[in-house]
């Protein structure tokens, strides 16, 4: 587990009443009422919101908004739809408590990396669907947003490195509680499944070249544009999967992180 950070600058404090808990990073300077609701990756298997301290108070401190980093239960002991159920309340916890925050409720982005990204694509689709206010975008790190593509056994003698498709197959089984790519899974399990995208939110998409998720992050992407909705597309060459998070100070990285967090800043403030 990656030791707590601190940022100067930024304040951060714990909401434990909030389904599996928040971590809220907030900036001293506020340039706008927008506010970002992160998701953690870990493959829905390992992981916490503690992982990604650093990442989200310099987000908070760079966009100056408020970063609120979600807790979830973890597969297999908490399959579907259990972290996804916690992501929503904590979306619920944001709505209702955006006043005390200094956020328009209208201006929540939700952001996510790797299986972090089911979830996040998978709640921006449960609010939208549920009425009443809706994300305003989702800013997507390598998403995980399709089972079936740990059915496809073609993919396993690739060895991608760092999420291979046999690691794939076995989080997403974890997940779902059912083999992946099954003909009918429930609705919300995989952002992907979606068979109508019109009315979802912008979208940023960001995936290295040689990510196991590239190919699905691309066609996601695609839907998207076809049925309208805004999308910002961004494949980095050479890149394997979650680069920006282990490797966050190599020149690729950095230029790949500071382009998404501009395009957070110009949607929050647009």
């Amino acid at each position: 587990m990656v030791p707590a950070a601190h940022v100067e600058g930024v304040k951060l404090r714990r909401v434990d009443d909030a389904g599996a808990g928040l971590r809220i990073h907030v900036p001293d300077v506020r340039r706008s009422a927008g506010a970002l609701l992160w998701i953690h990756g870990g493959g829905f298997l390992i992981g916490r919101p503690k992982q990604d301290d650093l990442f989200c108070a310099m987000t908070a401190k760079l966009v100056d908004i408020p970063v609120i980093a979600a807790g979830y239960r973890l597969a297999p002991r908490f399959p579907f739809p259990a972290a996804l159920d916690d992501c929503y309340t904590a979306w619920l916890w944001l709505q209702e408590n955006a006043a005390s925050l200094g956020v328009d409720p209208h201006s929540v982005i939700i952001g996510d990396q790797s299986a972090g990204g089911a979830l996040a694509a998978s709640l921006v689709q449960r609010v939208c669907d549920a009425g009443g206010i809706g994300a305003k975008a989702q800013w997507l790190f390598c998403p995980a947003l399709d089972d079936r593509t740990a059915a496809r056994r073609e993919l396993d003698g690739l060895e991608h490195f760092v999420w291979a498709n046999r690691n794939n197959a076995f989080g997403w089984r974890s997940y779902v509680s059912t083999e992946p790519g099954t003909p009918i899974i429930p609705p919300y399990a995989a952002a992907a499944r979606r068979e109508d995208m019109h009315g979802l939110p912008a979208a940023w998409i960001g995936v290295g070249e040689i990510d196991l998720f590239h190919d699905e992050d691309l066609d996601y992407a695609r839907r998207l544009r076809e049925a309208d909705v805004a999308v910002t597309m961004v494949t980095v060459p050479g890149a394997p999967h979650g680069f920006e998070a282990w490797a966050p100070k190599t020149e690729i990285a950095c230029n790949f992180i500071s382009g998404a967090r501009q395009w957070l800043m110009e949607t929050v403030q647009g």
